[in-house]
């Protein structure tokens, strides 16, 4: 039972531990808690979302120098969301619509 209890407890950690971090939303603490966002970037980030919050990923791509599509792929990867959306490379497939 202890084991039960100790290995729920453990995997509620590890979902917190991973939350998602909206550029839009995140201070900075929140965005060098990114892996791959240091403090110049987060700035860059913090100085564009001044003029105008993020639409999508291609926004933020085109903003803010040094983010590319590679880039952004680990960003999100690490957790990093724009809108509440992953990054999904332009050339990936849709998603499957399920068969009615």
């Amino acid at each position: 039972m202890k084991r039960q209890l100790m290995a729920v407890l453990l995997s509620l950690c590890a979902g917190f531990a991973f939350a998602a971090v909206d550029v839009n939303k995140a201070s900075a603490t929140d965005l060098d808690s990114i892996k791959g966002i240091g403090p110049g970037t987060s700035a860059k980030i913090i100085e564009q979302r001044k003029s105008a919050p993020f639409k999508n990923w291609n926004d933020l791509i085109g903003r803010v120098s040094g983010i590319g599509e590679k880039r952004a792929a680990k960003l999100s990867h690490q957790g990093l969301t724009v809108n509440g959306e992953a990054y999904k490379p332009a050339g990936a497939p849709a998603p499957a619509k399920p068969k009615s």
